[in-house]
């Protein structure tokens, strides 16, 4: 009942528009031959080559289109369109410049109209046209009053049956919108586990040159000697056991030699480097260690002693290389 009602009500709107021009052409304001005008108001009648517009104090303007007339849709954040003549429709609140002619009517200039009022105008004419072609029959069957009530009835019929078919509508766009929120729910989740392994992956990038110790060899040395013996080959071959691990990735090398305090300090610096260069050459000769998994060695003599150098248990202990295990923290996350 609520559709008929609607019905009614365009109905309605259907005949003012019919007899506006009846109830406002007296109130026309008289345009001279060659009177240059601007007006703005609505389109309430309109035809092949001309229309006419009912302005703010209740006057009605006859405007005429000619092939040098600009029409143009006004868009708020673009630049103004070019519009056919067809645009102007009933109800369309637009803009006009022009001069008149001899008989009254403002030949159009130029005519501009906002792109939202142009879709008002089009949204009215498409439910006014089916509305008044219903009024005209409607008027046509009132010569009957049997005939009129039975095209009510009929209308009432087909207004129910719309309003069937339109519920069923609804309930299928509710279906439709409740799928697409499921879509875009599971979308969110996925972007945000997208987001979240990108995140991951940047941390590991910005570590790779970041590394820790994963495990320290030490190689010992009699005094004043580099010279390895079957020991400390054997404390050399431990290390590169654990580089060939299938589980170690990112890895390097750091090899540091020291010396205990016997002796001058250039004399037992250099002894310290010998001593770790004789370290990475029976690794690199007799392991295959590539020259880039090696970090550059360095000797620091009898700097950071580990024991007492007053002791010859203590000093035995500093005679040292220590073959220092590294692995990039960014490569040792990815394998968690």
């Amino acid at each position: 009942m609520r559709r008929s009602v609607t019905t009614i009500h365009l109905t309605a709107v259907v005949f003012t528009l019919a007899i506006s021009s009846v109830v406002f052409g007296q109130d026309n304001k008289t345009i001279t031959s060659g009177q240059k005008l601007k007006a703005e108001g609505i389109v309430t009648e309109r035809h092949d080559d001309n229309f006419t517009i009912r302005r703010s104090d209740g006057s009605e303007t006859p405007v005429v289109l000619v092939a040098q007339t600009s029409i143009k849709t006004v868009r708020r954040f673009h630049r103004d369109k070019n519009a056919s003549p067809s645009l102007i429709l009933r109800g369309l609140r637009l803009k006009v410049s022009g001069t008149g002619n001899s008989d009254g009517q403002l030949v159009a200039q130029d005519i501009r109209f906002d792109e939202r009022d142009l879709f008002t105008a089009q949204a009215l004419e498409s439910r006014v046209e089916p509305v008044e072609t219903q009024a005209n029959a409607t008027e046509v069957l009132a010569l009957s009053n049997e005939t009129r009530i039975d095209f009510a009835q009929q209308r009432i019929d087909q207004t129910e049956q719309n309003a069937q078919r339109l519920s069923g509508q609804v309930e299928e766009l509710n279906s439709v919108a409740n799928a697409a929120a499921a879509a875009a729910k599971n979308a969110q989740a996925t972007a945000d586990q997208a987001q979240l392994a990108a995140n991951t992956a940047n941390e590991r990038i910005t570590r790779l040159d970041d590394f820790e110790v994963f495990k320290t060899i030490t190689v010992h040395f009699k005094s004043g000697s580099a010279y390895l013996s079957q020991s400390a080959k054997a404390e050399i071959d431990e290390a590169a056991a654990n580089l060939k691990s299938d589980n170690l990735k990112g890895w390097i090398v750091s090899v540091t030699g020291y010396a205990d305090s016997t002796g001058k300090a250039g004399s037992n610096r250099s002894l310290s480097e010998r001593r770790a260069n004789a370290v990475i050459g029976y690794l690199v000769t007799q392991h295959n260690v590539p020259f880039q998994r090696l970090a550059q060695s360095f000797g620091f003599g009898s700097e950071k002693p580990i024991e007492t150098n007053h002791t010859s248990q203590g000093r035995a202990q500093n005679r040292r290389v220590e073959i220092n295990i590294l692995v990039s923290k960014g490569v040792s996350q990815a394998s968690l």
